[in-house]
């Protein structure tokens, strides 16, 4: 089993010590999906983001690698009388669907652990429809203030980031891609989270 299946059960509880952050990219999210959309999240985790673009979304399409974490969200999704998600099993670097599928996608707290970030965003702007959005909340592990202690018991269980972004090196990371971006926001916490908001132009 992968660490993330390994954590699914406890996901949640382990973003709880960070919720200023994870809060704030929740209400963050639900803003910014507008009425009726088709929404895709990657890298779903426990749901977080696909549930909070549901009640605005026609319909979210809730993926993740590991089949664990997507039980989890389901049943958070089950719990809330939530019927307009569907969850399957993807790789962000090598999604299944068609260009310009979906009007609103999104893939948060993922960037930072992959070797290539850039194709994963890649990847999302292709599928996202011409002037569709792509929300990007990502973790500043290299601005954390606090939470060191989880950060080296995640270590020991095998968690591995790839990139230690700070404010100013994430902005610029996702300022060097394809898509336009329209907004960056820090959301602060003991690891602080930057949004960024690319556009897919027309």
């Amino acid at each position: 089993m992968s660490f993330w299946d390994c954590i699914a059960i406890a996901y949640d509880a382990a973003e709880w010590l960070n919720r200023t952050a994870v809060t704030e990219m929740i209400c963050q999210t639900a803003h910014r999906t507008p009425q009726g959309v088709y929404a895709l999240d990657c890298a779903a985790g426990t749901g977080s983001l696909s549930l909070a673009m549901a009640p605005s979304a026609r319909q979210v399409l809730c993926t993740d690698l590991s089949k664990f974490m997507l039980r989890q969200a389901q049943k958070k999704a089950n719990a809330r009388g939530l019927s307009n998600l569907r969850f399957e099993v993807r790789d962000l670097t090598a999604l299944p669907e068609p260009d310009n599928t979906f009007d609103l996608t999104a893939a948060g707290n993922v960037l930072h652990l992959l070797p290539e970030p850039d194709r994963a965003v890649r990847e999302l702007l292709r599928v996202t429809r011409p002037g569709g959005q792509v929300l990007l909340p990502t973790f500043l592990l290299g601005d954390a203030s606090g939470l060191r202690t989880a950060l080296k018991l995640y270590h020991l269980l095998g968690f591995r980031a790839r990139r230690n972004f700070t404010a100013e090196s994430y902005r610029s990371f996702l300022e060097g891609l394809e898509g336009t971006l329209t907004e960056f926001l820090v959301l602060p916490g003991h690891i602080p989270v930057g949004y960024g908001v690319l556009s897919k132009p027309l």
